[in-house]
């Protein structure tokens, strides 16, 4: 990877981009399509690890559609999520933020609504805040999410009190793929704010419902967020109703059970029906006219396939935090390229309001990068300073260098050299992690204290 000196959001990065800009602008006639602002549909899969897709290196079933999506578009090798679990991650890619600068984000994850008791009345993103679907429908744009919210429960909180004008999906972390019930035995599928039932698994039901969303004939550009609950548990494949209703309310029963067989079986669902929603907007002739992005929210789970990396979901090791993701834009972004730009999931926001000339809330500082440049080649890929910090876990990545603290001890890691983090280097240059646990530190001060317990 080229290496150069991080400027953060500093004046010089910020004077570089807009010379490339200009440069670019210059050496490119600009048609009228070319400026008309794009459809945007991001893909967010759940609990997928790193190589769980063929074209990151899974070798024991292929996924052709996403690697077709990879083929036509930009992989990113080097991709990070927000954090080792759900309800952070959604948070930071909603509101581009760290999830730590807001109280939902400290949930680690939010639990099960009848659960919460109570605090389900309080605890959730704030309909005040501003997030990527309430700045793009101020600016236009039809707003809809299909699939997982996660981030609060009705009546005080869910996508249409933030800026969603539509929704289809589930409101917890996690439901049963054919009686779409959560955990805790409720059931947990809406329309909008509307409790609705529906026969069906549920990977096809949300790909059947985004189909129609893109299908539909829009008066203003759209954005459609696609988040499906594979391949999270319970894990039943499309053909395993008789596993589904054997199945028992609580944790143990949906996190119990699986296999490679079943996690393949859901893993061919996701990823046809990933296809039929790609083939759906050339059907409708926007494959122009429509950013594409799709990765997941987390490292994976007991089935993923994480090499070469240790640790997984829940855990702060490079398993927990590395995903996969793909960004496509036809005919405005190169194809078939891979880079190994760092990214994290605040950027996919910040890039997605840079695409479609959508200004950020001054309120609300967004804390991810335009990766657009990244993407165009127009820029070189450029070292980050990124913050992680779950449960009594913390880690920086600056450069090639990583600190971590597990909960039982610190390390520093050289991931140029060392992606399966097995060399510590802490002996060797101590004051190097001495600089990075300061800068945490500074960096936690900037967020909301830890939780003393959590929801």
């Amino acid at each position: 990877m080229q290496y150069h000196k991080s400027a953060g959001t500093s004046r010089r990065e910020f004077l570089s981009d807009a010379i490339t800009g200009a440069v670019l602008a210059r050496a490119t006639r600009i048609s009228s399509s070319d400026t008309r602002r794009p459809n945007v549909l991001f893909i967010l899969a759940d609990d997928l690890g790193f190589g769980d897709l063929s074209c990151f290196g899974r070798p024991d079933y292929d996924t052709p559609n996403l690697d077709r999506l990879a083929r036509q578009g930009i992989r990113f090798t080097n991709a990070y999520s927000a954090s080792p679990v759900c309800t952070p991650t959604r948070c930071a890619f909603i509101t581009g933020r760290y999830p730590a600068r807001t109280p939902v984000g400290l949930q680690e994850p939010l639990g099960w609504k009848k659960n919460l008791g109570d605090k389900a009345i309080s605890l959730g993103l704030s309909p005040d805040h501003s997030t990527i679907a309430s700045l793009l429908k101020k600016n236009g744009y039809e707003t809809a999410l299909v699939g997982k919210w996660h981030l609060g429960y009705l009546p005080s909180f869910g996508p249409i009190q933030s800026g969603f004008d539509e929704f289809f999906g589930v409101m917890s972390g996690g439901v049963d793929y054919f009686t779409h019930k959560d955990g805790a035995g409720d059931p947990d599928l809406f329309e909008d704010k509307v409790p609705v039932e529906r026969i069906g698994y549920i990977t096809e039901l949300l790909t059947e419902r985004a189909i129609k969303y893109i299908s539909r004939r829009h008066s203003r550009p759209f954005y459609l967020s696609l988040h499906y609950t594979a391949p999270h548990w319970p894990w039943e494949g499309p053909e395993d109703k008789n596993i589904s209703s054997r199945l028992k309310v609580g944790l143990a029963e949906f996190t119990g059970g699986g296999s490679l067989k079943v996690y393949a079986a859901m893993m061919k669902s996701l990823d046809d029906g990933i296809g039929q929603v790609i083939r759906a907007l050339g059907e409708a002739k926007l494959d122009r006219d429509t950013l594409v992005i799709f990765t997941s929210d987390n490292g994976g789970e007991r089935f993923s396939y994480n090499w070469p990396f240790t640790g997984r979901k829940n855990e702060l090791w490079e398993g927990g935090i590395r995903v996969p993701a793909i960004v496509r834009w036809s005919g405005r972004l190169p194809s078939g390229r891979a880079t190994d730009q760092v990214a994290i999931t605040m950027d996919w926001t910040a890039t997605i309001l840079a695409a479609t000339q959508t200004n950020p809330d001054p309120n609300y500082p967004l804390d991810g990068h335009n990766l657009l440049p990244i993407c165009k080649g127009v820029r070189a890929a450029y070292a980050r300073k990124l913050f992680w910090r779950h449960a009594n876990q913390d880690a920086v990545r600056s450069g090639r260098w990583k600190f971590l603290n597990d909960g039982r001890g610190e390390y520093l890691f050289d991931l140029s050299i060392d992606q399966r983090e097995q060399a510590d280097f802490k002996e060797q240059v101590p004051d190097l992690l001495r600089q990075l646990r300061g800068a945490f530190q500074t960096w936690q001060s900037q967020m909301l204290p830890r939780p003393k317990t959590i929801g």
